[in-house]
């Protein structure tokens, strides 16, 4: 999803990051509401209580979003997912301190061979460009926000459905539901109406088909996670997310052609294997509490 979003963003110059978001977004509502209709998916009803309840959790979200379209319109795939690791550290102070979660020693030497990472690949980075590097950061505090909250408010959310449940369905058409009028009050606010108005990618069918193939594709990596950690559980699914970065940062350079040094991508290879090792820090951490 983050090399199809930085081909749109980067590759067609396309300059309304927060507009393809709500495309994407209302492309997963009209799918999984036809599902729903089919009777393929089962999926809540929108009530007011439960609007109210997950409101604050989907404005997180959408910042999370928009702030992720940001970043990728500077930033070159590899360093994304180096990163996006920080969001680790800040999740895992986040438990410390509001979950008085204690973290293993090698959890929290994972968490600093991240900063390392990152702090180095940022330095080493020939692409550098501090507005790309201020969006992720605050992409990092967002998503890692997202993560804590997103907690408490399932089991608020759980007290005020008719069945007691949220499926995962329902999770994103809520999120995605929510997301959109507040998605188009933003690009009113960020003025992409009027760059709307003058591009002119808006009349090139390749464009749409490209922006439509993203939402289903986004559609279809939330299924297909939320299905996989089901089937496997938290660890797998962590510790396959930080192998996958590899291939993807590997294809980020070679397709976006980025130019780089030997001390950058020692910098990204040096954070990819922090990802892993904090995967198995976890998977560890978890073994000894069970």
């Amino acid at each position: 999803m983050i090399l199809v979003n930085k081909f749109v963003l980067s590759g067609y110059n396309f300059d309304a990051g927060i507009s393809l978001m709500v495309y994407q977004n209302f492309i997963s509502v009209v799918t999984v509401t036809i599902l729903s209709f089919l009777g393929v998916i089962s999926t809540e009803p929108l009530t007011w209580r439960l609007i109210k309840v997950w409101l604050p959790v989907n404005v997180i979200f959408v910042g999370m979003l928009i702030t992720s379209m940001f970043s990728l319109k500077y930033i070159n795939v590899a360093m994304v997912t180096v990163l996006k690791n920080v969001t680790n550290v800040i999740t895992a102070v986040g438990e410390m301190y509001l979950f008085n979660k204690r973290h293993d020693n090698r959890v929290w030497a994972a968490l600093f061979l991240m900063i390392i990472s990152a702090i180095s690949g940022g330095i080493t980075d020939l692409s550098f460009h501090a507005v790309g590097y201020a969006w992720q950061i605050i992409n990092c505090f967002l998503t890692a926000s997202y993560s804590l909250t997103l907690r408490r408010v399932m089991d608020t959310a759980k007290q005020v459905t008719k069945s007691g449940n949220l499926n995962e369905f329902s999770m994103v058409l809520l999120n995605n539901s929510l997301s959109l009028p507040l998605g188009v009050l933003l690009v009113i606010v960020f003025n992409e109406v009027d760059y709307l108005s003058r591009t002119p990618l808006l009349r090139l069918p390749s464009f749409w088909l490209v922006m439509t193939l993203s939402g289903f594709l986004g559609l279809a990596i939330s299924f297909t996670s939320m299905w996989f950690l089901h089937q496997t559980g938290a660890t797998t699914y962590s510790l396959v997310g930080s192998l996958n970065k590899i291939p993807l940062s590997v294809a980020g350079i070679l397709l976006f052609k980025v130019p780089t040094s030997l001390e950058n991508s020692a910098s990204i290879f040096f954070g990819l294997l922090a990802g892993v090792f904090f995967a198995r820090a976890k998977m560890w951490e978890r073994s000894q509490s069970g």
